[in-house]
């Protein structure tokens, strides 16, 4: 299927956010996934992927993660410079920023015509953000592609309570890491999957793909991992889908 793309700007508080938003040809109403970046923001990667989750019917709106500041509208680039760049971003923002941005991410789409269902999904960074977005009632699942820094609370410039609200996800959930992660090791797995079980959400999906780095999604570098990839989609597109658990 063919997809059509726009840049938007979303209104924020104080500020706008560049997103682009992927849509089908053919029209109609669709699920609408907000989808959250890397720390390196809308790359060609990151769409690259977003063209592939768009393809099998969603409408895909993926803003950029640091609206605010410099790097307003800047997509950097895979290299040391960047990945610094990219965390200098996370750090010059809160976790409050962070939310009030999804906020205003989830407003826009909910007020979209073509939209009939929200869900939200996430690689690294923005996986962190995807389980956060689950805290908003009207989406409906989440997919968290090995989200970082979810099971000490390491988000921004100030310390998240994401793990310690998973009583608050309300819909349904997805979690998916690889096996040689460093960022999210055994042991930050077993404490994020621990205290979800507490939270009382025992029915969320988890996969631990063997093998899997960090980043095996994206399609630029040596951890990059294509059959890797096309199982993590695949199980996206289900999810969505309606494979949930409701």
């Amino acid at each position: 299927m063919k997809v059509h793309e726009e840049d938007v700007r979303i209104p924020g508080a104080g500020h706008e956010i560049r997103a682009k938003v992927l849509i089908p040809d053919g029209g109609g109403n669709r699920p609408a996934v907000l989808l959250y970046s890397d720390i390196f923001q809308l790359t060609e990667s990151t769409l690259r992927t977003c063209r592939r989750l768009a393809a099998a019917g969603l409408v895909v709106c993926v803003p950029e993660i640091y609206p605010r500041g410099e790097l307003a509208g800047v997509a950097l680039e895979f290299d040391d410079a960047g990945k610094q760049a990219g965390l200098a971003g996370a750090a010059s923002m809160t976790t409050a920023e962070f939310d009030e941005d999804r906020a205003s991410a989830l407003d826009y789409l909910a007020g979209r015509d073509d939209v009939t269902t929200l869900h939200a999904a996430g690689f690294c960074l923005g996986g962190h953000l995807a389980f956060r977005a689950a805290f908003d009632e009207r989406v409906a699942s989440t997919v968290c592609f090995y989200p970082t820094g979810l099971h000490n609370g390491s988000l921004g410039a100030d310390t998240a309570d994401s793990l310690s609200r998973a009583a608050d996800v309300g819909g349904d959930l997805m979690i998916i890491f690889g096996s040689r992660d460093p960022h999210v090791p055994a042991g930050a797995r077993v404490q994020i999957l621990s205290a979800l079980y507490e939270a009382g959400k025992e029915d969320l999906e988890l996969h631990v793909y063997a093998g899997g780095e960090h980043a095996f999604m994206r399609d630029v570098g040596p951890r990059y991992d294509p059959a890797l990839t096309d199982l993590g989609l695949a199980e996206a597109i289900s999810f969505f889908g309606g494979r949930s658990l409701r």
